[in-house]
């Protein structure tokens, strides 16, 4: 395929016409533009479906509940397009694996279980009993339970992911990596240990109430765009909403509603930021360490001078727990240290602070900007620690707002999938199915991964996903699935994970979200949780392409009635029915007493949130500060000597959502047609000696002696600190070292990988002729 590639500065608000032009264009590409229209009003609404893209909450008032990417998400799911056995006679594995994730996701829905067959190099046709009977097998022939890896996307349903961890427990294991492993997982780690819960304590409509809202790390125009609505409003009645981002995005400075039709026909637009700072990749937590110094020294002036300080004592002392030994530490933390960190100066940090200082309503939210790095669970716990100084919980317009990725990935968590799970969870499981789950601790997604590179892992099943584009350190992560004896995908489209099969390996078409769900007893609907702890129900209304495509929970029972049996529970009529999988979660999980009852609530149910109401399920029942110091490098020792020049970020193009590439346009950043393209502030640039528009590679700087390398990317001058460099996922992925995690959550740190960057060989060799 070939596309015509240009850089060209984006002029325009977010949203407008722009968004509404591209809507279109992919409604009408699916060759489905009526089915896709009709779909479209249905996305996000009573007795409709779920949006399959970000988990940001509905609003359940607008005409249209939907944004461009969630339109491209559904577009992209219902398309004629389709990958059969037939599709695979002509093409083999090896030269599919060639081609550009773009390509292999363009070519539509996966129709029919496959089989690879080594000898010949293609997926071959294979009948459900046959698959579910090599799953089996495979199952059955290992030494222990935790020779298999459950691996979950962030798309799969409540009743899917629950099935899918009883099996998975009931079969001895608790390995359940999960893409939140990879995402937020430094959210759920931090908050669990500040406030006790791993959630946001807010709700959509606390949007509508705040003074202030400070943005960490996200770009919502490309990433979740219907929280630019919220923030839109929010900053329509008066709220200051304060950005901390690397990158200048342009969601971030203006939006235009494309459900309003002068803003779409006119230049009309409302401001989003009122204040916009660019910290250095991984200075958030110096950003905010700055601020609470600023007002810890006004609040102690106010103190001294016998008027009322500017934090919340009554607060503090009832509800929390370590707040003299964290103000110790911002005591401890000089200027120089904060400022040479955050890349901020002393008078931005004073600025922000005062900002905060005059708002008595205030929400902080965040996404992988602050979750992907060493030291993230010490900055979530950071700005936790901001918000406790001033009692920013258990009110109406005030609280802690983590914005989650994919549309259930905090389901997922909820219902179980955790390699970790409480001991509370596994004995109200273990009771109501009367087995021992096993306790012990399973794998994470990068401990999945060294097992399998240590070839102790047999059988790999994935629900949902694409790991070997989203995992780090990707020749490593394909490796990897290569060593298992089995690997299975349940999936709706062909991605990269297909094309490095195992020594067997299955390809599982499932049916999407958007999708009638007809089973022995019916329709059925499923649910998901978004950001705010509400649960929805979706219904999808499209009729699924083949009859050979099975929904994830019938997939899920039709695995475990092959590898357990029905002795202990009847696979087949959960699968069947619905129902009877919500009745068994209401049974084990807490929050979802009468499930099937409250799933008819127009706009769904609240799960609650014990922090929001002030109880803090923590060993002291209080909130607990955390009084971390700032972190002394963002990277390991890479050896003696060796240096750092750069720091750079993978992120998504705005025809992206996490793997799936919609297109190869990012047009916010203004970059069409190609997706090899680096940004760079235009000093280091002109430092370097380098021109905008030469081609560089980039390497790693790393201590285990691995060259991890990418060559022939773009260089494209942007709004970006110096030393800081941005590139688009999974094309990087190779760069980021397996070994490079966070502390505590094991996420990948994929916002702050040490490179250096060279011409690459063809511009050198123009230049020596």
């Amino acid at each position: 395929m070939k596309f015509k590639t240009k850089i060209q500065p984006y002029r325009a608000a977010a949203g407008g016409w722009g968004s509404l032009e591209a809507t279109t264009r992919f409604v009408f590409d699916s060759k489905q533009a009526l089915k896709n229209m009709r779909n479209l009003m249905r996305m996000n609404k009573a007795k409709g479906f779920d949006c399959p893209g970000c988990a940001w909450g509905d609003d359940n008032k607008s005409t249209f509940s939907f944004c461009e990417n969630g339109a491209k998400a559904v577009t992209w799911e219902a398309t004629r397009r389709f990958v059969d056995a037939s599709f695979f006679k002509k093409h083999s594995v090896s030269a599919l694996y060639q081609q550009s994730d773009y390509f292999l996701e363009y070519q539509g829905r996966l129709t029919e279980p496959l089989r690879y067959n080594a000898e010949t190099d293609h997926y071959e046709a294979v009948s459900w009993d046959e698959a579910f009977a090599l799953i089996a097998k495979h199952i059955k022939a290992m030494d222990n339970p935790h020779q298999m890896e459950l691996y979950t996307s962030g798309r799969a349903s409540n009743e899917a992911s629950w099935l899918y961890q009883l099996f998975g427990r009931m079969n001895g294991s608790n390995n359940f990596p999960d893409c939140s492993n990879m995402c937020h997982e430094a959210s759920g780690s931090g908050l669990k240990r500040s406030i006790g819960v791993g959630k946001g304590t807010i709700r959509l409509d606390d949007f509508d109430h705040a003074d202030a809202i400070f943005v960490f790390g996200q770009n919502p125009g490309t990433n979740h765009p219907r929280m630019l609505h919220s923030l839109r409003h929010a900053a329509d009645h008066g709220a200051k909403i304060v950005t901390f981002n690397t990158l200048r995005e342009r969601g971030l400075e203006r939006f235009a509603d494309p459900q309003k039709p002068l803003e779409v026909v006119t230049s009309k637009a409302g401001t989003i930021s009122s204040t916009y700072y660019q910290p250095n990749l991984g200075g958030d937590m110096a950003a905010v360490r700055g601020m609470v110094k600023a007002l810890a020294e006004t609040h102690r002036a106010r103190v001294a001078a016998g008027e009322k300080g500017l934090f919340d004592e009554a607060f503090l002392n009832a509800k929390t727990q370590g707040v003299d030994a964290y103000l110790a530490a911002v005591d401890n933390t000089d200027w120089a240290q904060i400022v040479q960190q955050s890349g901020l100066s002393e008078q931005q940090l004073r600025e922000a602070a005062a900002i905060y200082q005059s708002a008595d309503r205030v929400i902080c939210t965040w996404a992988m900007g602050i979750t992907q790095h060493k030291h993230s669970v010490d900055t979530v716990r950071e700005i936790v620690n901001l918000q406790l100084l001033f009692g920013q919980l258990g009110k109406k317009g005030a609280g802690l707002c983590p914005v989650r990725g994919h549309s259930n990935v905090q389901g997922n968590r909820t219902m179980g999938i955790d390699e970790k799970p409480s001991q509370a969870f596994l004995d109200a499981l273990g009771s109501h199915f009367d087995f021992e789950p096993p306790r012990a601790a399973g794998h994470n997604t990068v401990e999945a991964l060294e097992a399998m590179l240590r070839d102790e892992i047999h059988v790999f099943i994935a629900l949902g996903g694409n790991l070997a584009a989203a995992a780090p350190d990707s020749p490593r992560t394909e490796e990897a699935l290569q060593r298992c004896g089995l690997t299975v995908h349940v999936s709706t489209k062909l991605n990269r994970s297909h094309l490095v099969p195992g020594a067997e390996s299955l390809i599982l078409p499932t049916i999407g979200r958007t999708e009638l769900d007809m089973q022995a007893t019916g329709s059925q609907f499923i649910t998901v949780e978004d950001s705010f702890s509400m649960v929805h129900a979706s219904e999808g209304i499209g009729k699924p392409l083949a009859t050979t495509q099975r929904s994830e929970t019938a997939i899920v029972a039709g695995i475990a009635n092959a590898v357990l049996g029905s002795e202990k529970v009847d696979w087949m009529a959960l699968a069947a029915d619905y129902n009877l999988i919500r009745e068994h979660i209401a049974a084990t999980i807490p929050g979802f007493q009468d499930f099937n009852a409250k799933c008819e609530q127009p706009g769904g149910f609240y799960l609650g949130n014990a922090a929001a109401e002030l109880r803090f399920n923590t060993p002291s029942q209080k909130a607990e500060f955390s009084s971390a110091a700032l972190p002394v490098s963002l990277f390991p020792d890479l050896g003696e000597g060796v240096t750092a020049p750069f720091t750079l970020q993978t992120l998504r193009s705005h025809d992206q959502y996490n793997t799936t590439i919609y297109g190869l346009d990012d047009r916010y950043r203004g970059v069409y047609g190609q997706r090899e393209v680096l940004f760079i502030n235009p000093e280091d640039l002109a430092e370097m000696g380098m021109m905008e528009g030469q081609n560089v590679d980039i390497e790693t700087l790393w201590n285990d002696g691995i060259t991890r390398r990418v060559s022939n990317f773009k260089l494209v001058p942007y709004n970006i600190p110096r030393g800081n460099l941005a590139a688009y996922y999974p094309e990087t992925n190779p760069l980021v070292p397996l070994s490079s995690y966070g502390d505590v959550s094991f996420t990948p740190t994929s916002k702050s990988v040490p490179v250096k960057i060279s011409l690459s060989a063809a511009v050198v060799t123009q230049r020596i002729a």
